[in-house]
């Protein structure tokens, strides 16, 4: 165990390293990044079995420590949680690069030709629980957009994340980027992450990605500009002309495909008119699927065996197999609902009226927004993004899924022909 001196000293000096090797990234050819991220996809799937072996060690400990399911699933890593490791990776190396991009140019009256050009932040600062996928999906998208990343994994997936760094750096050293471009902070206490917070001249950003604990940790004790989002409740609302059997459809896979995530639905919203008989027939479907159902005293009277819904359950993001169901008025109800109990993440609508469609897209402002499909598609990958960083519910600098181009700032670049100011 190190003291609290050593780890401080360790933090500073890795921030050192990636703010050096920043300068170096920033110039990286787009073919030479290209290469790199396809070799590391290449690499991870080399090394599977070596892979899983150490996220044994990761897995035996949480189930001694008595970690939750959903955070165990999160935790392992299997071949074809490799195997999507590394085509993120590649789906990153086919995207287009935007360090250089020029997004804008225009001429001023005097003759100045005035542009803005997309270029890396810098430094970023990843604090992360539990997935030990973020560590290539983060150093992924660090590397094509030209920025060092340092990551800091939770305690759970230690054995896993410092492996997957290590297969990411022999890439770099092999073909000549400075290796300190991806770092995995070897310090599994509170303590390390502290210590990142306060290095403002060396950290440009921090993305902090798990439990809303973790996320108010880390904007409450953060010199550095924080990328957040606290949780993720997400809701689907069921107008009076959605079709049965895609309502039905759709509710399903947004609660019960992967039910341990942000982007999972956590209430459902349905329109009096079409309540009764949809919420017997999805009700069916989710005690099915082994769902808990806690509903508001209208929902209660379709389906008396289920939980009363509290006050408190509109607010909760379960990340569980739990739903909380509301019978509303109509989308006006629905809407104000969202506004009121929401989290900014994701919400869809289920409609045929294309009107109320329009109408949910314009006044609901969450990062994601859909109409007739699942929530679950709040996701990098599935929106085209590549693998995702994470999800920005705060607006400012990014909102949503933050891809290539949300790691990226811009510059002014100012071309004349002697021009001087009068």
């Amino acid at each position: 165990m190190k003291n609290i001196e050593d780890v401080r000293e360790g933090v500073k000096a890795i921030a050192e390293r990636a703010k050096h090797a920043s300068r170096s990234m920033a110039t990286l050819s787009t073919g030479l990044k290209n290469q790199a991220l396809v070799e590391m996809a290449d690499h991870l799937e080399e090394n599977h079995h070596w892979l899983i072996a150490e996220n044994r060690k990761d897995i035996s400990t949480g189930e001694k420590a008595g970690l939750s399911r959903p955070m165990m699933e999160r935790l392992q890593l299997t071949q074809s949680v490799i195997r999507g490791m590394s085509e993120g990776l590649r789906e990153v190396a086919r995207l287009s690069d935007p360090v250089g991009e020029v997004v804008k140019m225009w001429e001023r009256p005097n003759g100045l030709r005035v542009g803005k050009m997309r270029i890396p932040i810098g430094v970023i600062g990843i604090i992360y629980e539990s997935r030990p996928n973020v560590t290539s999906d983060a150093a992924g998208l660090c590397l094509k957009s030209g920025n060092s990343v340092i990551l800091r994994g939770g305690s759970e997936a230690f054995h896993s994340n410092k492996a997957i760094g290590q297969i990411l750096r022999q890439v770099l050293v092999r073909l000549k980027i400075p290796e300190d471009a991806i770092q995995v902070v070897p310090f599994t206490g509170r303590e390390a992450i502290r210590e990142m917070l306060q290095l403002e001249d060396q950290i440009d950003l921090i993305i902090p990605r798990g439990g809303e604990e973790l996320i108010r940790f880390v904007t409450n004790h953060s010199k550095i500009p924080v990328i957040k989002h606290y949780k993720g409740v997400c809701h689907i609302f069921i107008d009076e002309s959605a079709d049965p059997e895609m309502a039905t459809r759709i509710c399903l896979n947004a609660k019960v495909q992967k039910a341990g995530v942000c982007n999972a639905m956590e209430t459902l919203l349905v329109h009096e008119k079409v309540a009764r008989p949809l919420l017997k027939k999805i009700g069916k479907a989710f005690r099915k699927e082994g769902v808990e159902l806690r509903g508001c005293p209208k929902t209660r009277r379709i389906l008396p065996s289920i939980k009363k819904a509290v006050e408190d359950d509109w607010y909760r993001e379960y990340l569980d197999l739990i739903l909380s169901i509301k019978v509303v008025n109509g989308i006006d109800e629905a809407i104000e609902h969202i506004a009121t109990y929401g989290s900014s993440h994701t919400e869809s609508i289920l409609t045929s009226n294309y009107q109320n469609a329009e109408r949910f897209i314009r006044e609901v402002n969450s990062s994601c927004v859909l109409v007739n499909a699942s929530t679950r598609f709040n996701d990098g990958f599935e929106l085209g993004l590549g693998a995702e960083i994470g999800i920005s519910t705060s607006k400012l600098h990014a909102f949503g899924p933050m891809g290539l181009e949300e790691l990226t700032t811009t510059k002014f670049i100012v071309y004349g022909n002697g021009q001087t100011r009068g």
